[in-house]
């Protein structure tokens, strides 16, 4: 059965200070148009358990409002500064909360797969991607800041890679959507 309505994405680049989100719905010929973009911002002199409680209730208003079908999450990545890894693990995991308390469907993807779905090129600069994202969406302007234009481009990365209920009507894949598609089978060999 083909999908005949527009996947509704949320995206969300976790971050204890700036958790970036970006909505968009996504048609069955992969053409994207943008919902919302934005960030939500917690205090960094709160407690950290205040911080989580505001960016849950951000993440809740957005879902509240906008109703997604799916919450795409970017996949915490090993970084040298543990404080900064540990802030984005706990503000991902909130992420991750929200969707199973909404029922809301969740994955996770690495920037180097979001990178490679929305450029072609698996270690773009953040820059290229904000572009693209721009592009994709037919915007006048890049995203800003970078962490709502990553929440993008995760939810486009998801829309474009998450199997049928994504799946492009005629089958054609974009050159970016080719490239990522050619990674990921080398990567499970």
């Amino acid at each position: 059965m083909t999908r005949r309505t527009p996947l509704r994405v949320l995206g969300i680049d976790p971050g204890l200070t700036r958790c970036g989100v970006g909505i968009v719905d996504v048609a069955p010929d992969r053409s994207a148009t943008l919902v919302h973009v934005g960030v939500v911002r917690s205090d960094a002199g709160a407690r950290i358990e205040e911080r989580l409680a505001v960016i849950a209730a951000g993440l809740r208003a957005l879902i509240d409002e906008h109703r997604p079908v799916v919450v795409a999450v970017e996949r915490v990545f090993a970084q040298h500064n543990l404080q900064t890894v540990m802030g984005t693990a706990q503000a991902s995991g909130i992420a991750l909360l929200v969707a199973g308390e909404r029922g809301i469907p969740a994955a996770t993807h690495t920037p180097s797969e979001v990178k490679a779905a929305i450029t072609g090129y698996g270690a773009a600069d953040k820059r290229q991607v904000q572009a693209m994202v721009a592009r994709i969406l037919r915007l006048d302007e890049l995203p800003k800041p970078a962490d709502a234009a990553d929440a993008l481009a995760i939810a486009l990365c998801h829309a474009w890679r998450g199997g049928a209920a994504a799946a492009p009507a005629s089958g054609a894949l974009t050159p970016a959507q080719k490239a990522w598609a050619d990674a990921e089978r080398l990567t499970r060999r």
